[in-house]
């Protein structure tokens, strides 16, 4: 009698090998088809005894597995041994964002989506016990954000902007498009080109400076189209957004800017000095809420004067593709020669690479999007303002934020608009964008959508920020 059956599609081979040995390490004794089926015995039978033997069945669950026929049998036979979950014969883990429906629906998954190897096995482990209470006092989550009025924002003053012509400096950037090699050989073909963007830095002591990039006005195809590939349903319906312009951080938010923010003066609650868990003055600040992102805003638009805040999520995919409707800005592939996330994993027939497994330096790969934006794609995920939806339906089409109207208000770093929409969503999470180092690569597309709760920190968790253009531009 083994204590644990691995059921999973071919495709997440790679996590279910994960859970298998991180459960085994733990002293637990697990069957798994790609370990202990051999060649010559009967697949039908294996797989009939190793459900029916095994104290607990685990359900790797991905939208592959969901999709598919070969699983089904696997997972049902389990929960007919426990229909009503008295014993828990059946445990789902989800590593991709999915949906489970039906009889799967019922059943609590354990959730390691986007968080770190760590977090997944002590929260794999820990879910395998009677209670999971913590060892340690759970920290206080703060200040519970106050409910505010919406109101409009005042006019802020920019540096020397009367006139496109003068909204600010420009600046050379290097910008890149991909294209795949013919077939059979691995690889991007890289063609480089020298541009100029408009900016301007604003001035955080005598040392540190963040420049903020003038996006353009324009309109978006938000969303992915039925056919890219590993997209899923919650990308969808694409439809026409038109964008504002504004400008935004050229970097996520580095540990070093946010030093300096986080020793100016309490707008709502206080901010760890150094939360993040891989140190460096240029790598991007991670292990933040959105609740302290939001507090970044507020204490960087009062020591300004200037309306700072997180982008919206159409403004996020907006600035992201920069004009680009392919997965990625680069093209229809990724490389870790210009990206930081799991390179050990391929997307769309391009190469593999490194898995760092830890952040880079923001400025790292000098790669930026046709708009001048760097590292958009992996690092670390990026806080939105949005509310979570499950898709588009009904999603505003003028790049504002999107709200569930419920009891409680959202807080809008700098106070610059706070939109309220009739519409089936939860309040309890919000949006992130851009995939991390951790991930793969296909979460770290243009379109790719991930929630959290706002409480949230993870060392793959950042944010950058967004201040609205003046009305000349």
């Amino acid at each position: 009698m083994k204590d644990f059956f691995i059921s999973y599609n071919r495709h997440d081979k790679q996590w279910a090998e994960w859970i298998a040995w991180t459960l085994e390490e733990a002293g637990y004794t697990v069957v798994i088809e790609v370990w202990d089926f051999q060649p010559g015995g009967n697949f039908a039978l294996f797989m009939d005894r190793a459900v029916t033997e095994a104290q607990i069945t685990i359900v790797v669950l991905s939208e592959r597995f969901l999709q598919s026929t070969y699983t089904e049998p696997e997972w049902r036979a389990a929960f007919a041994r426990d229909p009503q979950s008295i014993v828990r014969k059946l445990i789902p883990v989800r590593v991709e964002e999915c949906k489970p429906t039906g009889l799967l629906a019922q059943i609590v998954y354990v959730d390691l989506v986007g968080i770190t190897e760590p977090a997944a096995k002590a929260l794999l482990l820990s879910v395998l016990q009677e209670r999971t209470k913590p060892a340690q006092a759970p920290r206080f989550p703060s200040a519970v954000p106050p409910k505010v009025e919406r109101v409009a924002p005042e006019p802020a003053g920019f540096p020397e902007v009367v006139h496109p012509s003068q909204a600010a400096q420009t600046t050379p950037f290097r910008s890149a498009y991909g294209n795949v090699r013919p077939s059979g050989m691995a690889g991007l073909i890289l063609r480089k080109e020298r541009k100029q963007a408009r900016y301007f830095t604003e001035k955080l002591g005598e040392a540190i400076g963040l420049d903020m990039i003038l996006v353009p006005s324009g309109t978006l195809l938000m969303g992915s189209p039925v056919d890219e590939p590993e997209r899923y349903e919650g990308e969808g319906p694409q439809h026409d957004v038109s964008i504002s312009s504004f400008f935004m951080g050229r970097y996520p938010v580095t540990q070093a800017q946010w030093r300096f923010v986080a020793a100016l003066p309490q707008v709502r609650h206080a901010l760890e000095p150094d939360p993040s868990n891989f140190k460096g003055d240029n790598r991007p600040v991670e292990q933040v809420s959105w609740y302290d992102a939001v507090e970044f805003c507020d204490r960087l638009a009062k020591y300004t004067g200037r309306p700072y805040c997180l982008p919206s999520e159409a403004e996020w995919e907006y600035a992201c593709r920069a004009g680009m409707t392919t997965p990625f800005y680069f093209g229809k592939t990724l490389t870790t020669e210009i990206a930081n996330y799991d390179g050990k994993s391929t997307y769309n027939d391009g190469p593999q690479g490194e898995y760092r497994e830890e952040t880079t330096r923001v400025d790292q790969f000098e790669i930026a999007n046709a708009f001048g934006l760097c590292d958009m794609h992996g690092n670390v995920w990026e806080w939105c303002q949005d509310h979570w939806h499950e898709n588009y339906t009904a999603a505003p089409i003028d790049g504002n934020i999107w709200l569930v109207r419920s009891g409680q208000d959202v807080i809008r770093g700098g106070s610059r608009r706070s939109y309220m929409w009739e519409s089936p969503g939860d309040a309890n999470q919000r949006v992130l964008r851009g995939g991390s180092w951790l991930d793969l690569p296909w979460t770290c597309r243009s379109a790719s959508r991930h929630h959290r709760p706002p409480v949230n920190r993870d060392d793959n968790i950042g944010f950058r920020v967004i201040c609205a253009a003046p009305r000349t531009l």
